[in-house]
């Protein structure tokens, strides 16, 4: 399976980080959180973060406005019905991770994979909350995502 689009929930440091560098890769981003204040901060960082790359000489101006386009907000979880992928990174709280996963399922594609950003709650109990145990890996980023070079 290709990865062509990937949905974020939670566009906090975690998740903000995973858009910025799935979107610099040229993969197109949805990034979701529970309101859409938080998304509009999660894009502003990761527009202030890329920036500052581009400063360094890390990035081009041209990856950095390619890169920017790819990310779009989706404010309702129903945005993320035509990911392939979609990452958990949210509060590292089981019963929040939970809540999650039983809202997106029903709207994500039979074949979508989803994961977690979780360092520490079992991957095995989270995936058997969800209709597709089998189709659930755990993912965890460095942080912060953007310097970090290791998943």
């Amino acid at each position: 399976m290709e990865i062509r689009k990937i949905g974020v929930i939670g566009a906090g440091q975690m998740g903000n980080g995973i858009a910025h560098v799935a979107a610099l890769a040229g993969i197109d981003v949805s990034l979701h959180d529970i309101s859409e204040d938080r998304i509009k901060s999660g894009l502003a960082t990761i527009n202030g973060n890329m920036s500052r790359q581009l400063s360094k000489n890390l990035i081009s101006e041209e990856e950095r406005q390619n890169a920017l386009l790819r990310i779009g907000g989706a404010p309702k979880v129903d945005d993320l019905a035509d990911c392939d992928l979609v990452i958990e990174a949210a509060t590292e709280n089981e019963q929040v991770k939970v809540k999650i996963f039983q809202s997106v399922c029903p709207v994500l594609r039979p074949d979508a994979i989803l994961a977690t950003n979780t360092s520490s709650i079992s991957i095995t109990r989270l995936a058997s909350t969800t209709d597709r145990p089998e189709r659930f890996i755990g993912i965890h980023f460095m942080n912060p995502v953007p310097v970090m070079q290791l998943v």
